[in-house]
C-alpha cells in the first residue's frame, strides 16, 4: 500500500463507501474491509471498551457496557481482525491483559484485539468527568447547564490524548493503518498522530451535536481542538447541520480555507471531508 492511498477518500469514494455500509451484511462487511484495507491494520480509538473485566467475589467477570458506540463498532472490529484501543477502566483489566494491556476479544475465540490505555486518575477526572462530560457534552448539546471550563481539566485531555497516541502509535509500529477515532474525548488526537506518522488514514465519527459559530466560540481552547481535529482525513457527524456548524466554526477564526459546496478544509498543505453520517446498528443480531 503506498503511504498516502487511504488517507485522501475522493467523494465518490466516500459516498459509494457510506452506500455499501448501509446495505452489507456481517460477511459483506468483512470482504468489504479485506478489499479496501490493501493489507493496512485497522485501529479504533474510543474512551469506552467493548469488555469490561470485573472481580466479583474472587472470579473475574467479563461485562459487555451497555453502549450504543460498542453496538455499533464491534461488527466492524470483527470483520477487521484489528485493534480497538480504549481506556481500561475495570477493576480486574490489568490482571486480564497482558504486559502491554492487550486481551482477544471475544476470550473464547478472538477475533480482534483490545489494547487498553491506563490513565491515571487525576487525569481520567479532568479529562472525561471534567473538560469532556461537563466542558464539551454541555456546550455542544446546548445544554441549559452551564459548561464548565477549567485550565487543570484541559491539560488531562491533553494528557489522554498523548497516551491515546502513544498507544495507537505502538499498535501501528510506523507502517499504515487506517485509525478510526470515536467522539469528543478525542478532539486532539488526530493531529498528534498526523505529525507522528504521515502514513496514517485517520477518520473520526463526533457522536454528539456540533453547536451553531457563536456558541462554540466561548470555549476557551476553541482553536487548539479545531486544529486537532482538522488532522482527520474523514470528519464524520450525525447531520449535515452539524456539517455546516463545524465548517462555520472553522470560518470565524480565518483558520483555514474552507468549501461549503464539497464539504472540506484545506489547512497547510492537507484536505480534511466533513459529511453526515447517521449510525446504525447491526439490526439482523437483534
Amino acid at each position: 500500500m503506498e503511504p498516502h492511498s487511504l488517507s485522501q477518500p475522493t467523494d465518490a469514494r466516500i459516498a459509494c463507501g457510506a452506500k455499501t455500509m448501509r446495505l452489507c451484511t456481517r460477511e459483506s462487511l468483512h470482504q468489504l474491509v479485506v478489499e479496501h484495507m490493501n493489507g493496512a491494520r485497522f485501529i479504533a480509538v474510543s474512551n469506552r471498551e467493548p469488555c469490561i473485566h470485573q472481580y466479583n467475589g474472587g472470579q473475574i467477570e467479563c461485562m459487555t457496557p451497555a453502549s450504543g458506540l460498542v453496538t455499533a463498532l464491534n461488527p466492524i472490529m470483527r470483520a477487521s481482525g484489528g485493534v480497538w484501543v480504549a481506556h481500561g477502566s475495570g477493576t480486574a483489566d490489568r490482571a486480564s491483559a497482558d504486559d502491554h494491556g492487550r486481551v482477544g476479544i471475544p476470550a473464547e475465540a478472538p477475533a480482534y484485539t483490545l489494547r487498553r490505555v491506563w490513565l491515571p486518575a487525576d487525569i481520567e477526572r479532568g479529562y472525561y468527568y471534567g473538560l469532556a462530560n461537563e466542558g464539551l457534552w454541555p456546550l455542544c448539546h446546548l445544554a441549559f447547564r452551564r459548561p464548565r471550563f477549567s485550565r487543570d481539566d484541559w491539560e488531562s485531555y491533553r494528557r489522554a490524548n498523548e497516551l491515546f497516541a502513544e498507544a495507537v502509535l505502538e499498535e501501528a509500529n510506523g507502517g499504515p493503518a487506517f485509525v478510526f477515532i470515536q467522539d469528543y474525548h478525542f478532539a486532539l488526537l488526530p493531529e498528534m498522530l498526523r505529525r507522528a506518522n504521515p502514513r496514517l488514514a485517520i477518520a473520526q465519527f463526533w457522536h454528539i451535536p456540533w453547536p451553531p459559530p457563536d456558541t462554540f466560540r466561548i470555549f476557551p481552547w476553541g482553536r487548539e481542538l479545531l486544529e486537532g481535529l482538522l488532522g482527520n482525513d474523514l470528519l464524520g457527524f450525525q447531520l449535515s447541520s452539524d456539517c455546516a456548524n463545524f465548517l462555520g466554526a472553522v470560518e470565524q477564526p480565518s483558520l483555514a480555507l474552507t468549501d461549503d459546496v464539497c464539504r472540506q478544509v484545506h489547512r497547510c498543505g492537507h484536505s480534511t471531508n466533513v459529511r453526515p453520517f447517521p449510525i446504525s446498528i447491526d439490526f439482523e443480531e437483534y
